[in-house]
Parts: structure tokens; C-alpha cells; sequence
């Protein structure tokens, strides 16, 4: 058994599947956390179109374990399997809406719903531009119940150079939201150039 914190990085199939695989290389980089890893179908199609044909493989190489979609029986979707929380990102308005109204018919929104039962910290980055009536109310739901909607939103006030800076700066956001004791995140990710760390 790994003494390393447990820690679940949920990516789903909505845009932005290159802040989900950050936040694993976040999270692998440092020897505290061991990332468990849920990837929908949807989302490996979006990693093979947004990241690149290896996305998949690497993100698995960088996981302690990478669990099937389908596993609902996996240590994970338990809440006596002790994790700090889990971030979903992606989060796609599916995966929102089963999450807020406990449709958990696949590993990845079981584990999401255990965090909550647990009072564990559940972040996720919903990925959608507009919203209707319909996305707001199941935001609504899912933080009455528990969860932390963070849309991935760019600092701007940074002044970010590159889109990895803008992707860093996302990932390290939502990393931070769990409050865990042993991370930090890249000092680029809140440092601009005139602006003392934080």
C-alpha cells in the first residue's frame, strides 16, 4: 500500500483535455499524491484530438492506477477507500448533470458522488459556452449538494504568454481548491512580472 495520498482526476469528454492530463503531471511530479485516473470515451477521443495519439498512454504511465470507466466496482467508488478528494476536468455537461442529479452509472460519476456522501472536496471544471436554463440549474444542484464548480477560466491579469501558461495556471487552480498540505504550484502559474509570488 503506497503512502502517498490518494487523489482522483476524473476526465471526461468535453473540451480541454489537456488541463485534466496537466493536472495528473501536476500531481505525478510530486511524491505526496497518487493519482487515481478515470477516463470516459468520450474524453479519449478528445485527448486523441486535442493532445495527440500518445495522450492516452501517457496520462496512464503518469496515474498510479488508472481505472476502467466501467469498473463500478473499483476501490475508488467506495467511500472507506481513503482519497483527499477529486477533481473532474474536463467536466462535461453529461458528466455535470449525472453527477448533480446521481445518475452513477459509470466509475467516473460513482467516485464523484462518494466524495460528496464522504464531504470530501469534489472541483469541477465545466467545460460549456453558453449556458441555458437547464447547465445553471444543474451547477445550482451539484453545489447545494456539495461540489465546486470551477469553469476553467484564464487569469488574464497574469498576462499569460503561452497557452501553456494559461493551461498551467488553470491546473494549479484547481489543484489548489482540494487544500492539500504538500502542493504548490509552479510559481509562473501566479507570479506576472511585476507581481510578487503569492
Amino acid at each position: 500500500m503506497s503512502a502517498r495520498q490518494g487523489i482522483i482526476v476524473g476526465i471526461s469528454g468535453a473540451s480541454g483535455a489537456a488541463i485534466g492530463m496537466r493536472i495528473v503531471e501536476l500531481l505525478a511530479d510530486n511524491p505526496h499524491y497518487a493519482v487515481h485516473l478515470v477516463v470516459s470515451p468520450a474524453a479519449e477521443r478528445t485527448l486523441d484530438e486535442e493532445v495527440g495519439s500518445d495522450a492516452l498512454a501517457r496520462l496512464r504511465a503518469l496515474a498510479f492506477c488508472s481505472h476502467s470507466y466501467q469498473d463500478i466496482g473499483a476501490a475508488i467508488a467506495s467511500g472507506s477507500f481513503p482519497v483527499a478528494g477529486m477533481i473532474v476536468a474536463p467536466c462535461s455537461i453529461r458528466t455535470l448533470s449525472a453527477i448533480a442529479w446521481g445518475q452513477l452509472d459509470n466509475l467516473l460519476t460513482r467516485a464523484a458522488d462518494v466524495q460528496l456522501k464522504e464531504r470530501r472536496r469534489l472541483v469541477l471544471l465545466v467545460r460549456e459556452s453558453p449556458l441555458h436554463l437547464g447547465h445553471l440549474r444543474s451547477m445550482l444542484q451539484a453545489t447545494e449538494i456539495g461540489a465546486i464548480i470551477a469553469p476553467p477560466m484564464p487569469a488574464f491579469y497574469l498576462k499569460p504568454q503561452s497557452l501553456e501558461d494559461v493551461i498551467d495556471q488553470i491546473a494549479g487552480r484547481a489543484i489548489n481548491l482540494l487544500d492539500l498540505a504538500n502542493f504548490r504550484a509552479p510559481a509562473k502559474v501566479w507570479c506576472g512580472p511585476d507581481n510578487e509570488d503569492v
